[in-house]
């Protein structure tokens, strides 16, 4: 059902008449409610997979707000994406212990390896590639995420033999 409602997405990019109708019922759940802006563009987000114009343009006007308000949030926190995200997300921590431990070098071989720039995602749709910050991993510098699963230790020559594994 979501593919599907992703291809309505698309179809209508003009932002005219779409149907949202799974993101309705938590709109209509959280309206008139302070703070409730993060909520429904989580909410949104997992039914649809991202946050294109489109469905911000109806979560603005739904909400009564200015969609300029909707846009900064969802370019403001890394977690909202208003592109279409691979099947799985794969974070290197570049926090101090990382980056120090060789976080850098990681983050070239995977560019290479996957064929995608930071922030991307694979042209297969499988990856996402991001950097975090700090994953809270210090002790198992260098780490990454994929998805939930920490790798620690990782290098260079380890990126295969973890990618396989997806």
């Amino acid at each position: 059902m979501g593919e599907l409602l992703k291809e309505k997405i698309c179809e209508h990019c003009n932002g005219s008449e779409t149907e949202f109708g799974e993101i309705d019922a938590i709109i209509d759940y959280y309206k008139g409610k302070d703070g409730c802006l993060i909520q429904v563009l989580h909410a949104a987000q997992g039914v649809y997979g991202y946050l294109p114009l489109p469905l911000q343009r109806h979560i603005a006007d739904s909400l009564d707000i200015p969609v300029s308000e909707v846009a900064g949030v969802v370019s403001f926190y890394s977690f909202f994406s208003p592109t279409p995200r691979g099947k799985h997300t794969i974070r290197v921590c570049m926090g101090t212990a990382c980056y120090v431990r060789g976080g850098k070098k990681i983050v070239e071989s995977l560019e290479k390896t996957l064929n995608v720039e930071l922030g991307g995602t694979t042209e297969d749709g499988k990856f996402t590639f991001e950097i975090a910050r700090c994953i809270g991993a210090c002790g198992l510098a260098p780490a990454i995420m994929i998805d939930d699963e920490v790798y620690k230790q990782v290098t260079p020559s380890k990126i295969n033999a973890i990618l396989a594994e997806y």
